[in-house]
């Protein structure tokens, strides 16, 4: 049951897609209409975190790919005042990680939602995990003794 909402708009930077972005993305579309997806730039990321792992062409692409966005378009500003009004958007839905961020928002008369992704995956955590296996990795590889070479 679809509530009074009309165009839902859900951004993010989607590095590294995982269950929780899904989960997120599903929850918007059962808000309204029309869902609208941004994804954040690699130039927007890293003006305020570590660079993306995934180049955002691939990231944009992951996004179009799946069922639920009915759009997905760039997302180049965390300030999101311009686009809201722009697109006529009725409703924002973004990660609980940015609880209170875009209050402003809800001036401009948008309802906003912040997902709770709680404390399983997140693509930060991820990276993290793979960095610690990997070293875990190399530190024995490293240490390994060279095998002993028989002669004939």
């Amino acid at each position: 049951m679809m509530s009074e909402e009309k165009i839902i708009y859900t951004s993010g930077t989607f590095d590294m897609f995982h269950s929780n972005h899904l989960k997120m993305i599903k929850y918007a579309r059962g808000l309204g209409k029309t869902l609208i997806v941004g994804v954040s730039t690699d130039e927007l990321v890293c003006s305020y975190k570590k660079a993306p792992i995934i180049p955002f062409e691939e990231r944009l692409a992951i996004l179009e790919s799946l069922k639920y966005p009915d759009v997905v378009i760039p997302q180049r500003s965390l300030d999101h005042t311009e686009l809201v009004k722009n697109l006529n958007i009725d409703a924002f839905v973004v990660g609980d990680d940015w609880v209170g961020k875009y209050d402003y928002l809800r001036d401009l008369g948008i309802k906003v939602f912040y997902f709770p992704y709680g404390d399983g995956v997140s693509s930060s955590k991820l990276k993290e995990d793979i960095f610690h296996k990997y070293k875990e990795l190399k530190d024995v590889s490293d240490k390994h003794a060279n095998p002993e070479i028989k002669k004939k």
